[in-house]
């Protein structure tokens, strides 16, 4: 199934994403600092499920206009909304990856053209989550430095988060988090300026809940994820074993199918 890529005139500038499959549109967020290609294997999968996979450049990475400092998830989904809105897809389902699970809970709190939503190892971002991270730029930041030093120090920063040994899907995380204008470790900061535990019992469409099991940052956030979200009905959490932050180019196959048998009951 073959992916095509295409730009997207918004507010904001063109927004890049990539595509595969025709069908009931299902739109994919990355984790940041990443960009479509974290679901480059996971597309053409849901496509032979019979869906429209859109994997979407959010603002600010991959090939999506930058966005200046400050960064916030309501800023990024509102991005995404523009992209929605000029692709006029209709009512569309989300998936979401780490950041990009963040950033796909607010717009299901925020609009109502969202048929569902995936929240893959989502943070929980409530005040002790703030507070634990105040002033902390966390794991991907780095100062570029003249001898080339910091390549070195972003790779062994996500090595252990990563399966051992895969030096592929590091070169790829580096291909991203390298983009000229790019600061790698401010989505972390957005997520953690959001106020999630005030967004989340706005959500009124199914959601899925799903994690890797070797990821120490998504588990720990399952269980409030649940209660936080109370309004709707929550399904799983569905954790893969052995997934880790990768969770989407390690386990594509598995992933795929997950979601799509999720979205295959979702009500129209």
């Amino acid at each position: 199934m073959p992916v095509r890529m295409a730009y997207v005139d918004t507010g904001l500038g063109q927004i890049h994403c990539a595509e595969a499959g025709s069908g009931r549109p299902v739109v994919l967020l990355h984790q940041t600092p990443q960009s479509w290609d974290e679901f480059r294997e996971v597309l053409p999968l849901l496509a032979r499920r019979g869906h429209r996979a859109i994997a979407v450049d959010m603002p600010g990475f991959g090939n999506s206009p930058r966005l200046p400092a400050p960064q916030t998830i309501e800023q990024y989904a509102r991005g995404v909304g523009a992209f929605l809105d000029a692709l006029d897809v209709g009512r569309v389902a989300v998936v979401g990856h780490h950041t990009g699970a963040a950033v796909a809970l607010e717009l299901g709190a925020a609009r109502r053209d969202i048929r569902g939503l995936v929240l893959s190892s989502c943070p929980w971002t409530d005040a002790g989550f703030r507070r634990a991270r105040a002033g902390v730029r966390g794991v991907d930041d780095v100062d570029r430095s003249p001898d080339g030093g910091h390549l070195n120090r972003l790779w062994e920063g996500r090595r252990p988060y990563y399966p051992a040994g895969d030096i592929a899907l590091l070169d790829r995380f580096m291909a991203d988090a390298l983009r000229h204008g790019l600061d790698p470790a401010e989505g972390h900061l957005a997520c953690a300026r959001y106020r999630m535990e005030d967004r989340a019992g706005e959500v009124r469409v199914p959601v899925l809940l799903l994690a890797g099991g070797a990821d120490p940052y998504a588990l720990p956030a399952l269980p409030h994820l649940a209660a936080a979200l109370s309004a709707t009905t929550v399904r799983g959490p569905i954790v893969v074993e052995g997934g880790t932050v990768a969770l989407m180019q390690q386990e594509p196959a598995t992933v795929s199918d997950i979601i799509a048998d999720f979205l295959d009951e979702l009500p129209d």
